[in-house]
């Protein structure tokens, strides 16, 4: 078989990620494929401004900051026996995953 599988993951808890990423990656390792990865992406920022109270003080302003935390792993001379076990796997509720292949 041999293809490249490309694997992202992305969620707001980088601990989530990280773990998830750690999973997958000793999961493929222990089927024999070679694996790249896992690669940090730019983390994206959003941030919000919003002024505390509605009426008065303008200058009285908070701001919250939301965060998108990536990964990236590659699978190389990947075996049906390595899909198999990625798609047994059970990953959090909270990350977003993007296979391609």
């Amino acid at each position: 078989m041999s293809h490249k599988v490309r694997i992202k993951l992305k969620s707001y808890d980088y601990n989530l990620v990280d773990k998830s990423a750690e999973k997958i990656v000793k999961t493929v390792k222990s089927t024999g494929a070679v694996v790249n990865g896992p690669i940090p992406l730019p983390t994206r920022k959003k941030i919000f401004t919003v002024l505390r109270s509605p009426h008065v003080n303008k200058k009285s302003r908070e701001q919250f900051q939301l965060s998108a935390y990536k990964r990236l792993i590659d699978i190389y001379s990947s075996s049906s026996k390595t899909i198999d076990a990625l798609m047994k796997l059970e990953l959090p509720s909270g990350v977003e995953v993007e296979i391609k292949v």
